[in-house]
């Protein structure tokens, strides 16, 4: 498993390792049921503190993301059995999604536009 840190990405370490950790499961570079690094080789790898390793797992097995036992390496968790519920993507979607869509307005993209450019990244990540 190969992680990046963005020195330039004003989002904490703890979040860019959950970021990236989310985007290589949904890519498949991680499966279910795969085992991550412990939170001390992750974080000498990063050369990250242990308690950044620590908390962006936290919040990944809090998420159902991954699997977090006392005394065994984290896994990687099934996927879900059914799709989120509405409060749920209200919660975690529809909020960054209006950041995005404001963001996509003061860049000088159209509606139409901007809905291209999503159904392009679509249709690349399905590919890929």
């Amino acid at each position: 498993m190969l992680i990046a840190i963005d020195e330039s990405d004003p989002r904490p370490l703890y979040a860019q390792i959950t970021a990236e950790i989310k985007e290589q499961i949904r890519n498949g570079s991680l499966r279910s049921g795969e085992t991550l690094p412990s939170v001390r080789e992750l974080a000498e790898s990063l050369a990250v503190n242990l308690h950044t390793v620590h908390h962006a797992y936290r919040q990944l097995r809090e998420e159902g993301i991954i699997l977090l036992r006392l005394g065994q390496r984290a896994r990687v968790a099934p996927p879900r059995r059914q799709p989120a519920g509405q409060q749920e993507v209200e919660e975690k979607v529809v909020a960054r999604l209006r950041e995005i869509i404001t963001e996509a307005y003061h860049l000088g993209l159209s509606a139409q536009d901007f809905r291209a450019l999503v159904d392009e990244l679509l249709e690349r990540e399905n590919k890929g």
